[in-house]
């Protein structure tokens, strides 16, 4: 019981999040796409929950494969050889790539490894990568989450919620 408890209010926790980002952007006139690998998708799923979104969020990347951040994000592909997917030069090509290919004004990217299996050496389970770009400001950060793939995504989802409430928050 104490665990669906808990589910309750981390997707609380998500959606208020998400509610702050929608009116920080929407005060801003700023409009929001995401690029995600890791999340699948989760952070514009958190974004869409928001009645009335579609005021300020543009659309959303799933990019998991190589081939499809090349392909939507024009990840240029010297950088996924000589960083790898999972780095913060990946996450700052891939808040470009969605600027350039939609109509937002801020992006956000999430890329990382989300287990069980995939940790590398000095890469292990739970390293995130996140990226957010709003006008000529790009930020990319590294966070080491630990849990299950399920727990991972959940707070990797929050964490580029936060980050980007807190980018808009500063970039007033």
């Amino acid at each position: 019981m104490a665990h669906n408890l808990n589910m309750q209010t981390d997707a609380q926790d998500i959606f208020e999040l998400a509610t702050l980002v929608g009116q920080a952007l929407k005060s801003r006139g700023l409009i929001l796409a995401t690029a995600e690998s890791c999340t699948g998708g989760g952070v514009a799923q958190a974004i869409t929950e928001i009645a009335g979104s579609s005021a300020w969020f543009d659309c959303g990347f799933v990019t998991y494969s190589n081939a499809s951040k090349m392909a939507l994000l024009q990840v240029p592909a010297d950088v996924l050889e000589q960083h790898g997917a999972v780095s913060n030069e990946t996450a700052a090509a891939m808040c470009a790539g969605a600027l350039r290919n939609s109509l937002a004004t801020v992006a956000l990217s999430t890329t990382g490894i989300a287990g069980p299996d995939g940790g590398v050496p000095g890469k292990p389970v739970g390293t995130i990568y996140f990226g957010w770009a709003c006008g000529d400001v790009t930020q990319v950060e590294r966070m080491l989450f630990n849990g299950d793939r399920c727990s991972v995504r959940e707070q990797t989802v929050k964490h580029a919620l936060r980050g980007l409430l807190e980018l808009l928050t500063r970039s007033k």
